[in-house]
């Protein structure tokens, strides 16, 4: 028995980062959410760690539009 890997499938990789972009936008309106309750220095981490969220994001739209083409160029 020989160990291959697996064929490398990216055909299903923008729909898995538009599922991810939506995930994280979802966690940062929660975060806000949560933030009407909480106290100046919680406020302050929600909004550091969304801030990081909406760069991943960013990221995550890029790579999206990278792997669009590269599906249109084969």
């Amino acid at each position: 028995m020989e160990n291959r890997p697996k064929p490398d499938d990216r055909s299903d990789n923008v729909e898995k980062l538009q599922e991810m972009v939506q995930n994280t936008l979802e966690n940062i309106e929660r975060a806000e959410e949560s933030a009407d309750t909480a106290n100046p220095e919680q406020k302050r981490a929600i909004e550091e760690k969304n801030e990081r969220r909406r760069e991943s994001i960013r990221g995550m739209r890029e790579e999206i539009k990278d792997e669009y083409r590269n599906a249109h160029e084969e």
